[in-house]
């Protein structure tokens, strides 16, 4: 059941694609500056993304820790699981190139032909 619902919150929060956000944020994605968290929240890579960069990543951060609040309040779960559930799934479906981090805290980078690997929390 909980997959379901963090499934949509998944949905909704890649529903915008890289070239509708702001471009410097999705330069960064791209490049792999900034990357997906295991938590559901995006993280800095690399210490010297610009200051627009870092106002960027702190809104959307606001945003998805927003919709996990609702959708654990509507679930009655703990959000940190809805933004784990869902960083589960923004990472499954990053680019080559892109950076992620699992829950060992260390940054990775997707190879091209290979998906990100899927950690057993995330099955």
């Amino acid at each position: 059941m909980m997959r379901a619902f963090v499934i949509a919150a998944a949905l909704v929060l890649s529903a915008a694609p890289v070239a509708a956000q702001p471009a410097s944020l999705g330069a960064a994605l791209r490049s792999g500056q900034v990357g997906e968290r295991f938590d559901g929240y995006m993280g800095y890579v690399v210490p010297s993304v610009s200051p627009e960069v870092r106002r960027q990543v702190s809104a959307v951060n606001l945003q998805r820790r927003s919709l996990y609040l609702q959708l654990a309040s509507r679930r009655q779960v703990n959000a940190q699981l809805v933004g784990i559930a869902t960083g589960c799934e923004l990472i499954a479906h990053l680019s080559a190139g892109q950076a992620y981090m699992l829950g060992d805290n260390v940054w990775h980078r997707v190879v091209a032909g290979q998906a990100p690997p899927s950690p057993n929390y995330c099955r």
